[in-house]
């Protein structure tokens, strides 16, 4: 199904879209919430949808409550931010790890990255798992931090490129940790384990995890990043990725959608009539300058 958004994507993060009238697109639903002037969108967690200038002036605005509203001077560019009860965890854009009390203000822990000479735009925020926080650095690592004691308890390296080097994807599921940079897949389950792929999107589902690269592969993966099947499709160029309970759709940039069968033995293209622009992926949704394509 094709239809309009009625206004068009000037900006996507990890977490959503923004539009030329200032809403916010996250992969559930459109915000009430309008963004600030001047701020970007980073991230919506916990309630709160994370915004900010970039000079550092963080702002939390409740979805609940639009005139409840927290502001923070942290006077340095801020690439990724989420929050977790009165916790809020900041990765700037020097590579700088830090965690603030939402309460006071107060700054909690502090950690200095190797500072990335040049970044993928997709960066990925900050996860919580219970009392943990992890980083997914710009450099390639993970960093794992107790919040409680407030240090440092396990660093793992995703890849080590010169460049564009940050973690554009990451989950976690069933025990499974997922993570990705533009040139390495990472999966941890009873060890470490990497795989080399030039990754343009990936999803992890039902235990498999799916990704397209720039070579125009589309890849299934056990955990393990054993490679379960794949399909080529030369000269393509694909814009995103999408898996369903029944099937894969992956978005090429010539305005095709490809649609396989999960074990990807089988397929079938379709053409859509594509804009140019930028793209978010959501849930079962492409979303492209000002159109949506939502598939079965």
């Amino acid at each position: 199904m094709k239809g309009s958004l009625h206004a068009t994507i000037v900006d996507v993060t990890s977490d959503g879209a923004v539009l030329d009238n200032g809403k916010i697109m996250t992969a559930n639903a459109f915000s009430d919430l309008t963004l600030t002037p001047k701020h970007r969108f980073v991230s919506q967690s916990a309630d709160w949808v994370v915004s900010s200038t970039s000079d550092g002036n963080l702002s939390l605005q409740s979805v609940g409550n639009t005139e409840e509203r927290r502001d923070f001077e942290l006077k340095k560019t801020v690439a990724a931010a989420s929050v977790q009860d009165d916790i809020l965890a900041v990765l700037f854009a020097n590579n700088e790890m830090a965690i603030y009390s939402i309460a006071n203000k107060e700054l909690l822990f502090k950690e200095q990255g190797s500072a990335p000479i040049a970044v993928d735009s997709r960066i990925v925020n900050p996860y919580f798992l219970k009392d943990l926080v992890l980083f997914l650095t710009l450099d390639g690592k993970i960093v794992i931090v107790n919040t409680e004691t407030r240090k440092v308890i396990r660093s793992m390296i995703v890849s080590s490129e010169p460049y564009f080097n940050n973690i554009v994807h990451f989950n976690v599921a069933d025990n499974i940790l997922v993570a990705a940079t533009p040139y390495k897949v990472f999966s941890l389950v009873s060890d470490e384990v990497r795989a080399s792929y030039e990754v343009r999107d990936i999803v992890f589902k039902d235990d498999v995890i799916y990704l397209c690269t720039k070579q125009g592969d589309i890849v299934s993966l056990t955990p393990s990043l054993q490679k379960i099947a794949s399909q080529k499709f030369n000269f393509a160029h694909f814009l995103g990725l999408i898996v369903t309970d029944k099937a894969v759709y992956a978005l090429e940039k010539e305005g095709y959608l490809i649609a396989l069968e999960k074990d990807l033995t089988d397929f079938n293209v379709y053409n859509v009539d594509l804009e140019e622009g930028l793209v978010y992926a959501a849930e079962k949704t492409f979303f492209v300058n000002s159109m949506f394509y939502k598939v079965p």
